[in-house]
Order: structure tokens, then sequence, then C-alpha cells
């Protein structure tokens, strides 16, 4: 199958090349042109961007559900149901998300990701791919729990690590853990042999013990500023600590909500574009009216878009990628460049994809979106096969 896309504002790594062309050929990117292109009649299928933006799809790192369903639920339809909405927001691939939740419901999810990812979507048609786990939970700091089911909230233990990656067929990407907490130093040094990427997550981490943790492998922070120790300028915290280091890439949910725009502003300040993946952290209420939903086995109220426990404390967002893309460009006054590479490319590269997806480069997968300027999704295709909306 041979593709052409024309008429696109299309959004490299270094440029945006207006006015141009890509050609996809057998699911991957083949070439970049620019001008007028002679013998359309050459190509399987051409598409019109009508000006628009082509850009990467975008990869939701950290997202638990929408429209409904939770990866939690350890069933195909839930990650069916999801993948659909996703690429309906421009997210062409995402990690399904788990929950701090009892030891043998994790296992039941994390097993059925593991077989999805492996053996691929039951239906025919056009979704977001899912790459792998991330596994938020249950090596958290009790002080800083926020949604995390307290009495489920434990120390790591090796054994139980090496089995849930045993059952996940080795998918389980990204682990969040608190740094400071008994076992955690040693849980680093085996996830990095591994090849996972290890995240502060839920920590109450002063600096010298989140740096401890850097220094062991940690490379990755979980939606930056929540579920984490306070930054004081007596003690910087593990704020201070992941902001400043660049080694560390820092997840930010940008739904106004769970963070101020100056604290969006500063942290890009602080880590430039290559250091911000944008993330969603969205639960099953995401796509839905307002009402009462669950997440980790607690109920959920969502009031005007913010999902909260019963206690007022933030539990997950109802934020879309594309909205998070465009919050950054509206809101934070980055380039459009720069938000789409937190959501695409940073994201690749924090799970050692970014050889095959992420950006639009010739040999890469075919994982592209087109937009408006509001971020409005008209068009997707993965890998090459195309879905429109």
């Amino acid at each position: 199958m041979k593709i052409l896309i024309k008429n696109a504002n299309i959004i490299t790594p270094y440029e945006v090349k207006r006015g141009s062309s890509l050609v996809v050929e057998n699911g991957k990117i083949s070439n970049i042109l620019n001008g007028e292109i002679s013998k359309e009649e050459s190509y399987d299928k051409v598409i019109n961007a009508e000006g628009k933006y082509l850009s990467p799809g975008f990869i939701d790192l950290h997202n638990h559900g929408n429209f409904g369903h939770d990866a939690m639920e350890g069933t195909y339809e839930a990650l069916d149901i999801m993948a659909d909405f996703h690429i309906k927001n421009g997210v062409t691939s995402y990690l399904a998300t788990t929950m701090t939740e009892e030891e043998s419901k994790i296992e039941k999810a994390v097993k059925n990701i593991g077989e999805y990812v492996t053996n691929g979507s039951k239906t025919s048609e056009t979704k977001a791919q899912v790459l792998g786990i991330y596994l938020e939970g249950p090596y958290f700091s009790m002080e800083k729990k926020g949604a995390q089911p307290p009495q489920y909230i434990k120390n790591p233990d090796l054994d139980e690590i090496k089995n849930l990656i045993e059952l996940s067929k080795d998918t389980i990407k990204v682990v969040a853990l608190a740094p400071e907490i008994e076992g955690a130093k040693e849980a680093v040094k085996y996830l990095k042999e591994k090849g996972i990427t290890i995240s502060a997550g839920h920590t109450n981490a002063t600096f010298d013990e989140a740096k401890a943790g850097i220094d062991l492998g940690i490379t990755q922070a979980t939606h930056l500023y929540n579920g984490m120790r306070a930054y004081s300028h007596r003690e910087p915290g593990v704020i201070g600590a992941v902001l400043t280091d660049e080694r560390v890439a820092c997840e930010m949910i940008c739904d106004g909500i769970h963070l101020h725009v100056g604290a969006m502003d500063l942290a890009v300040k602080m880590k430039g574009k290559d250091g911000i993946i944008l993330i969603s952290d969205a639960m099953m209420a995401t796509g839905l009216k307002d009402g009462k939903y669950e997440l980790g086995g607690q109920d959920v109220y969502v009031k005007e878009g913010a999902a909260r426990l019963e206690d007022g404390t933030l539990a997950g967002s109802t934020l879309t990628l594309n909205k998070a893309v465009y919050n950054m460009v509206y809101m934070v006054n980055i380039p459009l460049e720069d938000a789409v590479r937190m959501a695409s490319l940073n994201a690749a590269r924090a799970i050692g994809v970014d050889h095959r997806k992420g950006s639009i480069e010739i040999g890469k997968d075919a994982d592209l979106i087109i937009f408006d300027e509001n971020i409005n999704i008209s068009q997707a295709l993965v890998r090459g096969e195309i879905r429109d909306f």
C-alpha cells in the first residue's frame, strides 16, 4: 500500500515543513517531499491534508482508562474501547496503566495486557496500539499516596516484581515507585538491568534520597508536582531533584486542574523541550459526563471535568492528550512543534521505542495524525492503516 499525504504542514523534530507532502509505503514513512506532486495516479491512496498539520501520533504513557473502562478490568474489551477512544484524540499508541490494588487484581490486569500486546486486538478496526504496561504502584510512600488505595501500598518485593514481569510477557515498560522506601534501591537496580524505565512517583523523598535513586537508575518523574513532597528552599525534595537533573524526564498533566500555569511554565523552563512528557493520567470518566465513577476500587466524583475522591483528593484526570497539547500551546505559550514533541518523541524515548515511533522521520512507523489549529483530529494512521473521523 503506497499512500501520499499532500498539502500538509509537516511537524518534524527539526522544523515545520509547510505545504509539503509525505509518502507512506508498507506502513512506514518512506519520503518527505516539498512542493507540487506529479503522477498522483501512482499512489494507491491520496490524502489531501488541506493545509492542516501532519504530526506524529501522540503516545500516552500514563493513562488508566477512558469511555467507561479501565485497564484494571483485565479484559480485551476494555483495552479495545480505550484504544478506540484514544485514536479519536490523536493517540496512536499508549501504555495501559495499572493501579495500586490487591495483588491478584494487578496480576490479572498485567497478564491480560501482556496477552493483548502479544496477540493484538481481536477487532480489525484501526485503533491505538498498546505498547506495554505502566505499573503505577503499589510501591509508594503512604504520605504521598494521593488516590492510591492505602490498604494495598507496600514496599517493593523482588519476587513479586519478577512474577509480574513474567505474567506480562516482558511488556512492562515503566514502573513507578517511591525511591526512599525500604527495598526501593534493590528494585531500581533490578528493573534497570531488565531495561525497564523507573519513575519516581507518589514519593516523600528528600532531595538527597531522590538523587540517590536517580544515580541508581531512575530516569522519569510521575506526574510532576502531584504525589510529591512539597518544594522548599531549605529542602528542595524530589521536585528540586528531578527539575534540576538532566537525566530525568518529567511527566505533566496539563489540564489546568492538576497544575497552575506558572508551575507548567517553570517546568518547561527548567527541563526544556526534551525533558517534558505530556500525559493524560486519564480515568474511566474521560469522554463521558460528570458523575460517579471508580478508580482503584474507590468511588470517584467527576464535577466540571475534575475527578476527585470523596475527601477531595484528585483521582486521575479526564484529560485527552490532544487537549494537553492545546493547553501547552495556548496556556503556556510554547511553540506547537515543542508541544507535539512532548506528546510523542519524548514519550517514545522514555520507553526506548524512538527508533521506530514518536517522530516523522524516514523509516519510522507511519503513526500519523492530521489536525487543525485547535488540535482537532480529522484523520489518523497507525502503521499506515487509515482511520477517518
